[in-house]
């Protein structure tokens, strides 16, 4: 990246890594020198929390109010019931009003850690729902008013559709149409906000063009479009999956200590990366720690661990997750922190098998994975290696805590309640 930008924002984002491509450099650098301008990102509910795979997401929007400019977090009520194709291998199940609701709830949640809706200034964030204009679409207004800027030939040539009609997927209508939504909900930002840039990962470039374009075309507007990379970590897993599955956001459906742990497992080589994305420590001081290595760089996961948890969770957290992790694994305590799986005399009768119970705890997704553990020397009762697939628990076994391990990294409290 050759170009050296005036405004703070872009010089932020490519500073910190945050940039795959740009519409128009040159155009946005300017837009955005000549005061506080608009910007949007979509995010479409199809769960009840973000995963950290949005986390860049987010964090671009913050960067974005922090330097002086109006961010919108743009809930995807309306385009959640036609389902995202992009890059998909197949189509989205399709989900009912109310669950949309529920899910929109839930993921709002997460945005006012980061992002600030209530203050009086002029670049005060806002939280918008795309149902307001697109659950009233009158269709045949539609097809001929919007319809009609639109090639088939041109949107069959993005390549998050074209790789799936070359794999001889099916695509339906109804995904089809998923763009020109997405290339509305810009028009309409633009008109009623004056939104000049929309925001989203690599994968969005097709639909961000799409909006681009359609603006240009209705209204005669410059606006401009921006893309992150989709991040993987050095070891080519998607960002935001872990060993048991998605790093949810929201603290109900993956504890603060959870989410700590993520990323004090970060691997070596993400470790200066990482803390340019997710934190606001200063570039040297992300770069310098990220170059550290042997037991000096297990400070600085820790350091990245707090940081990107403070942000989302708060200081308080971030020290508990910090002390128990501690007490776990350097003093090989039991950690009053950890996830706990709580089970009620009737739950266990006679007895529950550690089987049973290390899958309940969210240490193995299966049976049969928390056998394998087991027969593989993974699994450690209280610290001590666990044997016995066939061991059984009962009420006295649980007068007291019991900790479970998976590996070294990972752990469980079980309780009597």
């Amino acid at each position: 990246m050759t170009y050296h930008p005036k405004s703070d924002f872009i010089a932020t984002m490519i500073e910190r890594g945050f940039l795959a491509d740009c519409t128009d450099y040159q155009g946005l650098d300017d837009a955005l020198i000549d005061g506080c301008k608009p910007a949007y990102i979509g995010f479409d509910a199809t769960a009840k929390s973000l995963h950290v795979g949005s986390l860049i997401q987010i964090m671009m929007l913050r960067w974005f109010q922090k330097t002086g400019h109006k961010p919108i977090t743009l809930m995807g009520g309306g385009t959640t019931k036609v389902g995202d194709p992009s890059f998909r291998s197949d189509e989205r199940p399709l989900l009912g009003p109310e669950q949309i609701d529920a899910n929109i709830a839930g993921i709002k949640k997460v945005f006012s850690a980061y992002i600030d809706y209530d203050t009086d200034a002029e670049n005060a964030a806002l939280m918008l729902n795309n149902e307001e204009w697109l659950d009233g679409l009158n269709y045949l207004d539609f097809l001929r008013d919007i319809g009609r800027h639109f090639s088939v030939n041109r949107m069959l040539a993005f390549e998050s559709v074209k790789s799936r009609l070359d794999r001889e997927q099916s695509l339906s209508f109804l995904e089809f149409n998923y763009m020109i939504l997405q290339a509305y909900d810009f028009l309409e930002l633009n008109r009623r906000y004056g939104c000049v840039l929309q925001m989203g990962g690599s994968d969005q470039w097709g639909n961000i063009v799409n909006g681009i374009d359609l603006t240009r075309r209705v209204l005669d507007h410059e606006i401009y479009g921006l893309t992150t990379p989709l991040l993987t970590t050095s070891d080519g897993k998607k960002m935001g999956k872990s060993q048991d599955g998605a790093v949810w956001l929201n603290a109900e459906m993956r504890s603060p200590y959870e989410f700590w742990q993520f990323w004090r497992n970060t691997t070596d080589a993400d470790v200066g990366r990482f803390l340019k994305l997710y934190t606001e420590l200063p570039v040297d001081e992300c770069d310098r720690m990220g170059a550290l290595a042997g037991s000096e760089i297990n400070e600085a996961k820790i350091r990245l661990a707090n940081e990107v948890t403070t942000l989302l969770h708060g200081a308080a957290a971030a020290a508990t997750a910090e002390a128990t992790a501690r007490e776990v694994f350097e003093k090989g305590g039991v950690g009053g922190d950890l996830p706990t799986l709580t089970l009620s005399v009737d739950e266990l009768g006679e007895g529950m098998s550690i089987v049973q119970i290390i899958v309940k705890s969210g240490l193995a997704k299966s049976g049969k994975e928390a056998k394998r553990l087991i027969s593989e020397n993974g699994a450690k009762l209280d610290d001590a290696p666990l044997t016995d697939a066939g061991l059984m628990i009962d009420a006295g076994a649980l007068s007291s805590p019991i900790k479970l391990s998976a590996g070294k990294k990972r752990h469980a409290l079980v309780q009597l309640g």
